[in-house]
């Protein structure tokens, strides 16, 4: 930041104008900042506050980025479908965080495995992200990997960057969509960057970086009048993009059902589903998505391991709710 000493400023301690002129840092962070040698005139540091500043200084005040506190360990319950010394997998519920980030500071995924792996946790994924490899969104469930030490941290990270191409890994979810695909399967195979307005929001854009997805329908559900009006499908990554599957699905024409962020528009298409789907649909408060397998290679053996998790009971009562309609 760089504070320009005007007319009516002159002659008077240095904290005081900039307390004036860079209100959104307080007294005692700025005094901290200029004993550290943080504010500058020139190329010397100014340590001293009560120094007096004159017409026409310019003033330079170097703010460093605050250092993510280190999350603590909480006491919350994890469903583990495989933990050795090196890597955790865990069966991961709707609603739970990954990592902390603003407006979810504590009960986070992370939260949980620092409680339950203490000091062995790789820290490799930064402060708020310790043996984090891969994420999934907050209401969506399944299945989830993280490393317990730097050597797992590094063979995953290879691992989820390949995505299958030379190696094992696989990673498949279960996605209920709006209406029926005019074909059995294929592939999407479009860039994906933020979207230009909206910045929570990612988007198909030609600035994007590659992102493919592929898709083979599962079912196809009727509605009311017997008409296709939705599907589930089986779909796996490629690569693995921020909202990939929901952008993804979306982008032609068939989002996931309850998803509020890509396919808003497509709420009203409830009306089309008969009285128990609308129900278990309402119910579902979500995006219907759900990791179900995950095949990966063990970091230390070498062994060629897969999971896979039923669909939680949130999706199975939808399923039912659209089987029923048929």
């Amino acid at each position: 930041m760089e504070v320009t000493v005007a007319g009516d400023e002159g002659s008077i301690r240095l904290d005081r104008v900039l307390a004036v002129r860079r209100p959104e840092l307080s007294r005692s962070r700025l005094k901290a900042l200029i004993l550290a040698g943080s504010v500058t005139m020139g190329s010397a540091p100014i340590r001293d506050p009560a120094y007096h500043v004159t017409v026409g200084d310019t003033i330079t005040i170097d703010v460093p980025e605050a250092v993510a506190a280190e999350p603590a360990g909480e006491d919350i319950a994890l469903d583990i479908v495989y933990e050795d010394d090196d890597i955790i997998v865990i069966d991961k519920p709707k609603g739970l965080v990954v990592h902390p980030a603003a407006g979810h500071e504590t009960g986070t995924l992370v939260n949980a495995l620092i409680a339950h792996c203490g000091a062995s946790l790789s820290g490799i994924g930064g402060v708020k992200r310790p043996g984090i490899v891969h994420r999934l969104d907050k209401d969506t469930t399944g299945l989830m990997v993280v490393a317990k030490n730097d050597r797992a941290h590094q063979s995953l990270t290879e691992q989820f960057a390949d995505h299958g191409r030379t190696g094992a890994m696989r990673r498949g979810y279960m996605a209920f969509i709006w209406g029926v695909p005019n074909r059995q399967s294929g592939t999407i195979d479009a860039p994906i960057d933020r979207h230009p307005h909206a910045r929570e929001k990612m988007a198909v854009r030609d600035s994007g970086r590659e992102a493919v997805t592929h898709w083979e329908i599962q079912e196809s559900f009727g509605g009311r009048s017997g008409k296709p009006v939705a599907a589930l499908l089986a779909c796996q990554l490629e690569t693995g993009r921020t909202h990939q599957i929901r952008v993804h699905l979306a982008h032609i024409g068939h989002p996931l059902m309850g998803d509020s962020v890509y396919g808003p528009h497509f709420k009203t298409k409830s009306s089309h589903l008969g009285a128990k789907s609308q129900a278990a649909l309402a119910a579902l408060d979500r995006q219907a998505l759900h990791a179900y397998l995950l095949v990966l290679e063990h970091p230390q053996t070498g062994e060629i391991l897969h999971w896979e998790s039923p669909l939680p009971k949130d999706l199975l009562l939808l399923k039912s709710a659209l089987r029923a309609t048929q």
